[in-house]
Formats: structure tokens, sequence, C-alpha cells
């Protein structure tokens, strides 16, 4: 450090000291500048896309609400669509059952209709056969009573005798 003291020299200094602040001023001008204005920007760059996260978490987080508030409505529409789907099951069911009923009592009221025409139509043919079975009879006892000509005569004067009293 005396070295330094000792070969110090005045017009050495004043040119050192004179080319530094002239290095200053063209560094201000040419690089400092520039380089303030770099990092102005990137400050700004790194500011504003600090707030662009800050939005896009916002606008995240909105999402997300709107997303879970969208699921719910979507599981509420869900179960009133299953609800309305069992009313609209259960009423089938018992439109079913009651048609099922309505039918069965009309087959039932159909079959017994069928079966009191049945029975009228077998009764009319028993009457019928009765009434051809009573008049094969009367036809074979007159035949036998009329065989002998006493016996017609006596036949002859009771249907008289009836037919007087009527």
């Amino acid at each position: 450090m005396e070295q330094l003291i000792e070969d110090f020299s005045l017009g050495l200094f004043f040119w050192q000291t004179l080319l530094f602040i002239g290095l200053v001023l063209l560094l201000r001008k040419f690089a400092w500048k520039p380089i303030l204005n770099m990092v102005n920007e990137r400050e700004e760059g790194i500011k504003n896309a600090l707030a662009a996260a800050e939005d896009a978490k916002k606008e995240m987080q909105n999402v997300t609400a709107d997303s879970e508030k969208l699921l719910k409505e979507a599981r509420a529409e869900r179960e009133a669509m299953l609800k309305e789907a069992r009313e609209i099951k259960d009423k089938l069911i018992a439109d079913s059952k009651e048609q099922a009923k309505v039918e069965g009592d009309k087959m039932i009221k159909q079959a017994q209709a069928a079966i009191e025409s049945e029975k009228k139509a077998a009764v009319a043919d028993i009457k019928s056969q009765v009434a051809n079975l009573s008049v094969d009879i009367a036809e074979k006892v007159i035949k036998e009573q009329l065989s002998d000509k006493s016996k017609q005569l006596k036949l002859v004067d009771d249907l008289l005798g009836d037919i007087k009293l009527n």
C-alpha cells in the first residue's frame, strides 16, 4: 500500500477519474437505461403473471364452485327423474292390476253368460227330447189303445167329455 502512495500520479488519477465518469455516463446512457427498462419490464411481466395466476386461481375456484353446483343440480335432477320413474312404474303396475281385474271380471261375466246360455240351450234340448219322448210314448200308448175298436170308441167319448168340461 505504501508503494501505491509513493507511485501516485495526479495526471494519471485525473485521466482515470475522467475516463471512469465518461464510462459511467456512457453506461448510463446506453446500458443502464436499457438494463433498467428490461428489469422494469421483467418486473411488470412478473407482476402481470402473478396477477394472471391469481385471476386464474379465482376463476378456477369459481369454476369449481360452478361445477359443484352443477353436480348438485344434476344429482337433484337425477333423484327427481328416478322418483318420477318410480311413480310412473307404480302407476303402471296399479293400472295393469286394475285392468287385469276388470278384464278378469269381464271374462268371468262372459263365462257365466255363456254357461247360462248353454244351460238354457241344454234345458231347451232336454225339454225338446222329453216332448219327443212323450209324443213317442203317447203314440205307442194310443196305438195300443186304438188297436181295438171298443177302445177307440171309449177314447173318443172320453175326449168329447173332456172338451165339454173345458
